[in-house]
C-alpha cells in the first residue's frame, strides 16, 4: 500500500477524520476500563458519536489532491481501477 502521508497529512478533511476516529478511540477504550463518558444522556451520545462516524468517512474518502471533498477531473473520467486490466 503505497501512501503519500506528506499529502494526506495537509489535506484538512483527512485531519478531521483522524482526529474524529482518534475521539472514537479514546471514548472505546475509556468504556473498556469503566469510565462513564456519557455526554449528556445516552442519545446525544449516540448522534454524536454518528457525527464522528461520518467525519471518519469523509475523511477517508476524501482526494487529498484536490481542494475539498471532490475528486480531480482525471478521477471522474476513470471507468475503472488500473490494475482491472
Amino acid at each position: 500500500m503505497k501512501i503519500n502521508w506528506k499529502v494526506r497529512l495537509h489535506h484538512k478533511p483527512f485531519l478531521v477524520g483522524a482526529f474524529s476516529l482518534l475521539l472514537l478511540l479514546i471514548q472505546q477504550i475509556a468504556a473498556l476500563f469503566g469510565f462513564d463518558t456519557t455526554i449528556y444522556n445516552e442519545q446525544v451520545t449516540d448522534i454524536f458519536n454518528t457525527v464522528l462516524a461520518l467525519l471518519v468517512l469523509f475523511g477517508v474518502v476524501s482526494d487529498p489532491t484536490t481542494p475539498g471533498l471532490n475528486d480531480s477531473e482525471r478521477a471522474m473520467r476513470y471507468s475503472r481501477k488500473d490494475d482491472d486490466k
